[in-house]
Formats: structure tokens, C-alpha cells, sequence
């Protein structure tokens, strides 16, 4: 296999228009290609391809349609961010009140093994997650005001304060090992099963780090999958061969149905209707595929706004 050579702006313009693809403003799209980089915007052209094999993109595909495809998802990923955002800093402080009520705010409480689920199958992984704790702790601790503050006022850092300075990920493998008392309090906060809170963690955690680094986002499929709902009945998804649901299973659509079980309902109301707007954006700038293709790469069903409705 041949190594990758440098492409100029021009270079990167012919080699859009020699697969087929309309340009009609020349110096509009090496300006595009420029600030975005031609390797992440190409990235998009996948749902605009001939069905054929050539790698050719469809007739009569502009380039205004692969660059609306473009800002959809980055829209699409601003607006997952900010409510992924708000589920972390929410799970952050509801865990820090129960471990911190039921067992102590100090270090001596929070990296004890003992006040975690006390099963000899998961030593190893406990003392790995005290060890990266107390890694996260000493290195993002003086960064922060308030983490400060009480390490040079207090000599401790309380859990509730602690939280920040740990990741997404590393708070959701602690509800993992909590005790089965402490983790039945959080999940009845949200109204939901433990398994499947601990299912729903380090998917979300996944697609905060995916939004944050501006990686694509709406064709995004997940390792895991979530386990049926009853959104997936109120909507009447489809089941394929293997008696799985086409949709909401490890699609971006089960991010959807997650965040409709753990946000406040206001709060997933803004979000659904900002995501409905982008895409109706986006349906304008296409003319060469349909809006339906994008929710079908996407996971979404057609009737997907009626999710809001179910109770």
C-alpha cells in the first residue's frame, strides 16, 4: 500500500471534482477545505456515494450538500455535549451525597476498598480505580480553585469536591463497585434499573470524549448495547431477522433514549427540539439523498420526535 503525499488546496479541489462531485464556488471551498481539513470533511461523503463501488459520488452531489452534512454533525455534537455535560456534573453530585452520607467525605472514606461492594472478583478492579483516583487527584488537584483551597486550608479534599477533578469514565466505574445499597439510591434518583445505569455510564462517557474531540458523531455505533425499553415499544421500531430492534440499540438513538430517562424532562424537551431543528436544516441543503437516509444512518425512526410524549 502506497504512503499518503501532501495535497494542495487545488490538488484536494481536482481530486473532489475528478469522483464526481460539484463545486461551484471554487475559492469558497478551498477556504472550507483550509479551516476544516479535507480529511475530515471527505469523511462525510459516504451517505453521497454511487451504490455501484466506484467511489464515485452521485450525480449532481454538491459540495454545499457534503459541507451542510458537515455542520450538521457539529451541531448535532454541540448540543449532545452540553446535555452529556449536564448528566455528569448531576451524577457527580448525587454520588458524592450518598457515598459521602452513607460513608464519610474524607480520602480515608472515599479510596477505602472497604466501602466498596465487597466481592473478591472485583479487588483487582477496585484498587486499580483507588489508583487512578488518587492518579487524577494529584494531578488535577492544584489546577482547581476549590480543590486547592482545601488542600492547603484543610489538608483533604472533600468528595464533592473531588468529583471535578475526576473524568466521566472513572465516575462511572466507581458506581460500577459501589455497594448495592449505594448504587440502588442513585439509580431511584433517576428512576431507573442499576444494570442499566451501569450500561448507560460508560456509553455516555464514549460520546462525551466523541464530541469533545470533534470526532463524527451522528454514524456513531457503540461496543455495547442497551437493553429494550419501552420507548422502543411506543415507537414501534422494527426487529430484523435476529428478533434485535433496528433502532435505539447502539446507534446514536440510544443515546437518545438514555438521555430521556436520566435528564429532566425540560431539559430533554430543548434538546429534542434543537436536534428536529438542525435536521430540518440540514433537509434543506439536500438534493441528492433524502433527510430519511440520514436518520436511518443515525438510528433515528421517522416518528422519533414522538419520543418526548412517552411518560
Amino acid at each position: 500500500m502506497g504512503s499518503k503525499t501532501f495535497k494542495s488546496l487545488d490538488e484536494q479541489i481536482e481530486i473532489l471534482k475528478n469522483k464526481g462531485l460539484v463545486i461551484d464556488d471554487i475559492e469558497s471551498a478551498k477556504e472550507i477545505l483550509l479551516r476544516e481539513n479535507y480529511f475530515f470533511l471527505s469523511g462525510y461523503r459516504h451517505l453521497f456515494l454511487r451504490k455501484d463501488g466506484s467511489r464515485k459520488f452521485i450525480q449532481g452531489t454538491n459540495f454545499r450538500e457534503l459541507y451542510g452534512m458537515f455542520n450538521f454533525d457539529r451541531q448535532l455534537r454541540n448540543i449532545l455535549f452540553k446535555n452529556i455535560l449536564i448528566v455528569e456534573n448531576n451524577l457527580k453530585s448525587i454520588l458524592s451525597y450518598v457515598m459521602s452520607k452513607n460513608h464519610g467525605f474524607k480520602e480515608q472514606n472515599y479510596l477505602n476498598a472497604d466501602n466498596f461492594v465487597q466481592d473478591y472478583t472485583k479487588t483487582r478492579q477496585i484498587n486499580d480505580l483507588i489508583r487512578k483516583m488518587k492518579r487524577q487527584i494529584n494531578v488535577n488537584g492544584k489546577q482547581h480553585a476549590a480543590t486547592n483551597h482545601y488542600i492547603m486550608n484543610y489538608g483533604y479534599i472533600p468528595l464533592w469536591i473531588v468529583v471535578k477533578v475526576l473524568s466521566f469514565g472513572i465516575v462511572g466505574e466507581l458506581y460500577s463497585v459501589l455497594q448495592k445499597e449505594d448504587q440502588e439510591e442513585i439509580a431511584n434518583v433517576y428512576g431507573v434499573h442499576v444494570h442499566d445505569l451501569i450500561d448507560y455510564l460508560p456509553i455516555l462517557a464514549n460520546y462525551r470524549n466523541l464530541c469533545a474531540h470533534e470526532d463524527m458523531c451522528f454514524n456513531n455505533k457503540t461496543h455495547k448495547k442497551i437493553n429494550h425499553t419501552k420507548y422502543h415499544d411506543f415507537l414501534n421500531i422494527e426487529k430484523d431477522e435476529e428478533n434485535e430492534y433496528i433502532y435505539g440499540v447502539n446507534d446514536l438513538f440510544a443515546i437518545i433514549i438514555i438521555l430521556k430517562q436520566i435528564l429532566k424532562s425540560d431539559d430533554f424537551i430543548m434538546m429534542m427540539n434543537e436536534i428536529s431543528y438542525e435536521l430540518d436544516v440540514l433537509d434543506g441543503k439536500l438534493e441528492t439523498i433524502m433527510i430519511t437516509d440520514v436518520l436511518d444512518v443515525m438510528g433515528f425512526p421517522t416518528n422519533y420526535k414522538e419520543i418526548v410524549r412517552v411518560k
